[in-house]
């Protein structure tokens, strides 16, 4: 076990990882743009892009350039100079690192090397988006993009059908429409679903239907812009649920999954939920207790 305190007195710099807006340069937090004034060194996934954020801030931070083409390279050099002292800031193009971006890679380096990894809240597209789609916010999975090969892709979705929470994707324009049509045959035509375009731009736009709707709207109009693609859960998941042989006692069953692992109270509380009893009765039940005892 490792701990970390992030703001402890440390002979080693920090991990600082900014998020930076999704589209409205105010997103910008108060927070993001002093890190980014403060470090020593900016670790970008692309330097021209985010050079144009902070000249907009007016930030004249170094920068180093940061991605997935470099990362073998980078992240001995990044150490180094945490190591030395250094405060880095780590960004990517857009919302937040490490989520579909640049970043992880760099954050298990550091924790490894007990470097303290600070996260700074921000924008997120995924969850910008789960909020205002009407879908069910909670519980949420989070797929980020599906592979672009179709057959992989199809593999993938058909993996999610059963899944019961609402699905998350992001998808490029030239690559919505094959992706609709693949998530519309894999997950069911008539499952609702909502597109999220631009988010937080002047052409933000929300299109909720069915995933058959979508894919049709896809087929036939000219798609622009970076796509949030939210799909609701199965609400009937067709996965064997566990079945209990109401004819075996109560202790025989807590003390088999006791003996696989389980905690006592974590089998005491399965075993009530497979019976559909109260988890009070079950805990009375093993412990042997009269109703006077476990009131007690």
């Amino acid at each position: 076990m490792e701990r970390q305190r992030s703001f402890q007195k440390t002979a080693t710099g920090r991990l600082y990882l900014v998020p930076t807006p999704i589209g409205n340069l105010d997103d910008m937090t108060f927070r993001a743009v002093k890190t980014l004034q403060d470090a020593d060194l900016i670790a970008a996934e692309d330097t021209r892009n985010t050079q144009k954020l902070l000249n907009h801030f007016e930030i004249t931070t170094k920068q180093i350039s940061f991605h997935e083409h470099n990362t073998q390279e980078r992240i001995p050099q990044l150490l180094a100079k945490l190591q030395a002292g250094a405060q880095i800031a780590q960004v990517s193009d857009a919302g937040m690192p490490s989520i579909s971006d640049p970043g992880h890679e760099l954050v298990v380096a550091c924790a490894q090397a007990g470097i303290p990894v600070v996260p700074l809240p921000g924008a997120n597209a995924g969850l910008t988006a789960l909020i205002a789609s009407g879908l069910a916010p909670q519980p949420f999975y989070f797929y980020g993009f599906l592979d672009r090969k179709p057959k992989d892709q199809r593999a993938e979705i058909a993996e999610l059908e059963e899944r019961p929470e609402t699905l998350i994707f992001y998808e490029a324009p030239h690559r919505l429409k094959k992706t609709l049509a693949n998530l519309a045959s894999g997950l069911g035509a008539d499952r609702p679903a909502v597109l999220c375009r631009e988010l937080t731009k002047r052409y933000e736009e929300f299109l909720r239907g069915s995933l058959e709707e979508l894919a049709d709207w896809a087929a036939t109009d000219q798609v622009r812009g970076e796509f949030v693609v939210l799909v609701s859960g199965n609400p009937h998941p067709t996965s064997e649920t566990p079945t209990v042989d109401l004819s075996e006692p109560v202790t025989v069953q807590v003390d088999r999954l006791i003996a696989a692992g389980e905690k006592p109270n974590a089998a005491i509380k399965e075993v009530a939920n497979l019976r559909q009893m109260k988890k009070q009765e079950v805990y009375r039940i093993y412990h042997h207790l009269d109703q006077e005892d476990a009131e007690k």
